[in-house]
């Protein structure tokens, strides 16, 4: 049974009820089926072995926040080099993930759909019962499969610290 725990964070004004437990510095990063916006089913961290992944946990690309956050990373890798991933999920149908990356000119960054399992979510502490959406947070996985930073957002309005997370990614390539 999955752990599930109230009081930690609110989607529009309600409490909501957080499936799983956070993810915790120096813990083997657990692996995750996601869908590729092709639809294929995947496994998150084989997609992307060899690599350090920054992962994004996002309610949806069609807020503000995200919009932003999602736009701001797909800049930043660009310049990060091929040893680093950027994976962006949330739990937007991967045909709107698609039409989006379109949209924005997104092209860095790999969008995956956590919508039909939640496993993510689930996996990473990050499912928001009530509303089915991802809680705003961000992972650093190093190339051994080691979670080397976990930062969950108070609120979903917050941003993620950019220049911590990518000074992270870096230390992790070694």
């Amino acid at each position: 049974m999955v752990m599930e725990r109230k009081g930690i964070i609110k989607f529009s004004g309600m409490e909501q009820t957080v499936v799983g437990g956070d993810i915790q510095v120096g813990q083997k990063a657990p692996n995750f089926t996601i869908q590729k916006n092709d639809w294929t089913i995947s496994k998150g961290l084989k997609e992307t072995r060899r690599k350090v992944r920054i992962i994004l946990s996002v309610p949806s690309l069609d807020t503000g926040v995200c919009d932003r956050e999602t736009r701001r990373f797909n800049e930043e890798a660009a310049g990060l080099g091929k040893g680093i991933a950027v994976l962006v999920v949330s739990m937007d149908l991967p045909a709107a993930q698609r039409r989006w990356c379109g949209a924005a000119g997104v092209e860095n960054v790999i969008t995956v759909s956590d919508t039909i399992k939640a496993d993510f979510g689930k996996k990473y502490g990050t499912l928001m019962k009530e509303v089915r959406l991802l809680r705003r947070a961000v992972f650093i996985v190093n190339k051994q499969g080691l979670v080397t930073y976990a930062a969950y957002m108070p609120t979903n309005g917050d941003e993620p610290n950019y220049d911590e997370v990518l000074t992270a990614a870096r230390a992790a390539l070694g």
